[in-house]
């Protein structure tokens, strides 16, 4: 799926490795060109299926993106929704559409990187043990 060049394939990496270095939080995009149904439960669905759910702390975040369908959603697990203000995910949302409303893809994704790794670090700090619990790489998703 050839949505990203190599370069921005790293890019996107290097935020969320990035992000991770301050927090025990797990941070993974997941892109699809399509989204045959309501994009919250779709994003639901590859969170369980990249076993985000699995992190010790619960404390995984997944930005999913449907290109073609222009749709997006930013879902947190348990252990972070509780921790969060109510309107964060819509908060963060609304500062990366700033950046997709005018064809930035990438610096949207990174933006919303970048404010969940802020958040992930004030709730869960970077621990001596920790390890990375997921992949950082993009997970390319064909409808599955």
């Amino acid at each position: 799926m050839a949505i990203f060049n190599d370069e921005e394939q790293q890019r996107i990496r290097a935020a969320v490795e990035d992000a991770e270095r301050h927090t025990s939080g797990e941070i993974r995009v997941c892109i699809e060109k399509n989204c045959s149904e309501d994009v919250l439960d779709r994003a639901a669905k590859y969170f369980h299926k990249l076993d985000m759910h699995k992190t010790k702390l619960r404390n995984g975040v997944l930005i999913y993106v449907a290109t073609v369908d222009r749709k997006f959603a930013i879902i947190g697990d348990a252990g972070i929704n509780k921790v969060v203000p109510a309107n964060f995910w819509d908060d963060t949302k609304e500062d990366m559409l700033q950046h997709f409303k005018f064809g930035n893809l990438v610096e949207g994704i990174v933006t919303g990187i970048a404010i969940a790794g802020d958040h992930l670090q004030k709730y869960f700090p970077h621990q001596l043990d920790n390890k990375n619990e997921l992949p950082d790489d993009i997970a390319f998703m064909d409808g599955e």
